[in-house]
């Protein structure tokens, strides 16, 4: 028998609290799914201070329900409680990323994925033993919809106005009326962005999800751009037709069940003067490096949904912390010859332009 180990019990202490943080965290998701889902961030914004009973009138939610979630809010510090005149706040730095839908720093897509994602984690359970995944269609719709408002702000904000002017050769031939397409398009949404930006660019998406489909159909639709995206249904490795002057994939790749015929076909569907825009998350191939709040929401979302859907097809399971290198010796393997890191500042993402 083993003798007992040491323990320093200041370290274990100081984990504990660690512990029962990260519990309380995870069931502050819970309600923050909610909240999102209930627009309570929206009516409190919107309200200024407000009394638990106006709440109640406004939302049309009970009372005592709202005081219990006030007060995890509260004790989370997502809004503030004036104990004297009985109201509570959402500050607006906070509401610009809990309610906000237009906002750079919008999260609320994110936290409307928490349900979604963790009710898979009893099918986890059997993966852990056997190896194999959860298939994408496992997921509920709501999954989809939290992917299309968590990356909004993407396309929102930065597509356009930072990230293509950062290739001129790319914007000049999209003004010019040249074929933009982004594969695994989800919703639309980047390719919505591109045909507003660029009236002449034709611009296509495709993905191999029919939900996503339908819904950027309606997006596009609902944005005056209907007749100017195309959307299809298409496995990405078995793409046929046209050749294209920009192709981009959105926080895709390490999806992929097959990232390196992923990436030759759409070499192969890139015209020789074309470009190819990945984006990935902004993280290292090191572990260590990552240990930080990026990276436990990293590797977290990774496991509940990347790597599983992947591995569900017998694919690579990459994961999301995918890192450079990785994305590296995927471009030579499919064939790329030319690999450029743009010069784009951003916490969550890394944006490569492929050539060749």
């Amino acid at each position: 028998m083993s003798e007992p180990k040491a323990l320093n019990y200041d370290t274990v202490r100081s984990f504990l609290g660690q512990a029962v943080n990260d519990v309380g965290t995870a069931m502050l998701g819970a309600l923050s799914f909610i909240g999102d889902r209930l627009d309570l961030f929206k009516a409190m914004d919107e309200a200024g201070p407000i009394t638990i009973d106006d709440l109640a009138k406004r939302t049309r939610l009970h009372p005592r329900y709202l005081r219990e979630w006030l007060n995890a809010m509260t004790t989370a510090r997502y809004v503030i409680h004036d104990a004297d005149a009985g109201t509570y706040t959402l500050p607006p730095e906070h509401a610009a990323v809990l309610a906000d839908e237009t906002s750079p720093f919008f999260v609320g897509g994110f936290i409307e994925m928490i349900v979604p994602a963790v009710m898979q984690a009893p099918k986890l359970v059997k993966s852990f033993r056997n190896g194999k995944g959860v298939p994408q269609s496992a997921y509920p719709p709501e999954l989809f919809e939290a992917i299309e408002r968590g990356t909004a702000p993407w396309y929102r904000h930065k597509l356009t106005q930072h990230w293509i002017p950062a290739m001129p050769d790319v914007k000049a031939k999209l003004e010019a009326g040249g074929s933009a397409l982004d594969v695994g398009c989800g919703s639309g949404r980047a390719s919505i962005a591109l045909a507003n930006a660029f009236p002449k660019a034709r611009v296509f998406g495709y993905d191999n999800h029919p939900g996503s489909i339908d819904r950027a159909r309606a997006n596009a639709k609902a944005e005056g751009v209907g007749k100017r995206v195309t959307f299809k249904v298409v496995d990405a490795k078995r793409m046929r037709g046209p050749k294209f002057d920009f192709i981009t994939t959105f926080d895709v790749v390490h999806d992929s069940a097959d990232p390196v015929g992923l990436m030759k076909s759409i070499r192969r569907s890139l015209d020789p003067d074309g470009t190819y825009l990945v984006l990935e998350m902004n993280c290292s191939p090191n572990v260590n490096d990552n240990i930080n709040f990026v990276g436990k929401f990293l590797y977290t979302v990774s496991t509940l949904y990347c790597l599983t859907q992947s591995l569900a097809q017998q694919g690579e399971g990459i994961g999301a912390a995918m890192g450079e290198p990785k994305a590296r010796e995927i471009a030579e393997a499919a064939g790329f010859r030319q690999f450029e890191r743009l010069p784009i500042k951003d916490p969550f993402s890394v944006l490569y332009a492929l050539r060749g």
